[in-house]
This record gives C-alpha cells, structure tokens and sequence, in this order.
C-alpha cells in the first residue's frame, strides 16, 4: 500500500522557516519523480515544485522560486520542503504527491496524496 506522511508544518511569522518532511512507504521511492502541492483556504490544489529520482532535477512555481528549496533522501525514503521567507500568502496545507510520469514530462499530475500539513504564516 502506497503511504505518504507528510510534517513539519506549524505556524510561523512572516520571514520565518520552515522544513516539512514526507515519509513515503509502499512503492520503491527513487523510481518516481515527486512533488509538493498546497492549497490555500477556498482555493484549489496548486502545484509548488517537483524533483526527478535522482535528485539532480527540480522545479519551482514562480510564487516560490528563490525561497523554497525541494529535496529528497533516496536511502531514507523521504522527501524535503525547506521554506524560507515565508509570507502570509503561503498559508496553506502543503502535500507530498508520488508523480507516475516523468519528471521531463509535461504532466506534473501526481497519483498518491498524503494527508498534508498545515502551514501558517502569521503575526
């Protein structure tokens, strides 16, 4: 069975950091390409960033670039969200997807979801 269990979320002041985890168990991790995605208070699923196998690959939104840094433990079956400069406008319940195509593809669509965790940036 395909888990992934994400943490690491809290609140946290504007400017701050945050590093959110996800223990992924059930598939062999370093084949597939992975991703994080949020979702705002009364908005959709948003894609933030992905990373290929390896590692050697990722990606960011605009919204994020510069700020956010993904990355990934192969031995450790774990994805990474490091967070920095974090605004008020990250507030969102942040996911850890398993991605089936690859990460050269241009379907970024993920096939596994955790069940998230709640980031919020606030004075």
């Amino acid at each position: 069975e395909v888990q992934l269990v994400e943490s690491g979320g809290g609140l946290v002041q504007p400017g701050g950091s945050l590093r959110l985890s996800c223990a992924a168990s059930g598939f062999t991790f370093n084949n597939y390409a992975m991703n994080w995605v949020r979702q705002a208070p009364g908005k959709g699923l948003e894609w933030v960033s992905s990373i290929s196998t390896g590692g050697g690959s990722r990606s960011y939104d605009d919204s994020v670039k510069g700020r956010f840094t993904i990355s990934r433990d192969n031995a450790k079956n774990t994805l990474y969200l490091q967070m920095n400069s974090l605004k008020p406008e990250d507030t969102a319940v942040y996911y850890c997807e398993r991605r089936p195509s690859s990460y050269f593809s241009n379907n970024r669509i993920g096939d596994y979801r955790g069940q998230g965790t709640q980031v919020t940036v606030s004075s």
